[in-house]
């Protein structure tokens, strides 16, 4: 089977979103939606998720899932506000989440009542059992490394990396995120995302315009295979390590990473106003003597 992919590009985080749809059935699922945020402010707004609900209206598709590809560290997720357009869409992310909850529950500090076994979603994906969305048939394949709980979705001949696998002019994601490994990410797609049919076609998470160029989103497996610029057919486990390492450690934070975990590992519920109808984020204070990890 052959999905229909509409890409939604954010360009303030350089997010795609994706609409996928059977054009026959019209039943359709979403994979990371963005909820725009303006730190300087603390604004909120739908301004990106208007247009991906635009389209979804005027083709008169069925949601049945929005999934998640992981906790997103650069944007906050749009989930919940396609859930209350669309109120029989299932949210969905891979059921490793609870290690991403754990770890940031303890940075930020976060009350007990914040629960740590993926509540808050409602589907845990997990390898050993396909999803449907109507006609569509979704495959889970866990490819940590980015972080610890990335899955990749393969949706007929369509596959959805997030954040581990960009361009071939780009290379790869990042891998410095807590409980991040550059090397669960090389096994990740050499034993996992390049296994795949030479022919699918892959789906980035995120599209940076290296050198300038135009947007672009889609690839092979084959094509990565052969020219990903990071990890290709002829990379080393070692020298993946090493490139990978050194580049991260250049690398600046996401500018929207303190807020976008908070909501995102929460399934993109915003925090519940406090008693003067006001609700807040918790942002911690890094110094030498305590750092972010």
């Amino acid at each position: 089977m052959s999905p229909t992919v509409k890409a939604f590009f954010d360009q303030p985080t350089w997010t795609l979103s994706y609409v996928v749809y059977d054009a026959e059935t019209r039943d359709a699922l979403v994979i990371d939606p963005v909820m725009n945020y303006e730190p300087a402010s603390s604004k909120v707004s739908t301004h990106s998720l208007q247009q991906l609900i635009q389209f979804i209206d005027q083709n008169e598709l069925q949601v049945h899932l929005v999934l998640e590809t992981h906790a997103h560290a650069d944007h906050m997720s749009g989930a919940q506000q396609l859930k209350e357009k669309y109120p029989s869409a299932r949210i969905g992310v891979g059921k490793k989440i609870t290690e991403v909850q754990k770890l940031f529950k303890h940075i930020f500090n976060l009350d007990q009542e914040f629960r740590t076994d993926g509540s808050q979603f409602d589907l845990l994906l997990d390898e050993k059992k396909e999803e449907q969305a109507g006609s569509l048939t979704v495959k889970t394949l866990f490819t940590p490394g980015h972080t610890p709980a990335c899955a990749t979705y393969v949706i007929g001949d369509a596959v959805f990396t997030g954040d581990a696998l960009f361009m071939p002019d780009y290379g790869t994601g990042r891998c410095d995120f807590p409980a991040g490994s550059a090397e669960d990410l090389y096994f990740s797609l050499v034993d996992k995302i390049y296994t795949l049919p030479d022919h699918y076609r892959v789906f980035v998470g995120h599209d940076y315009l290296p050198g300038g160029r135009e947007l672009s989103y889609e690839s092979t497996i084959g094509l990565q295979k052969k020219n990903n610029r990071m990890l290709n057919q002829s990379t080393s486990r070692l020298s993946f390590i090493q490139m990978r390492s050194e580049r991260d450690q250049a690398l600046a934070p996401p500018r929207l990473l303190l807020p976008a975990v908070q909501v995102n590992i929460n399934a993109g519920h915003l925090p519940e106003p406090e008693e003067n109808g006001i609700a807040y984020l918790k942002l911690p204070i890094i110094t030498e003597k305590r750092r972010f990890k």
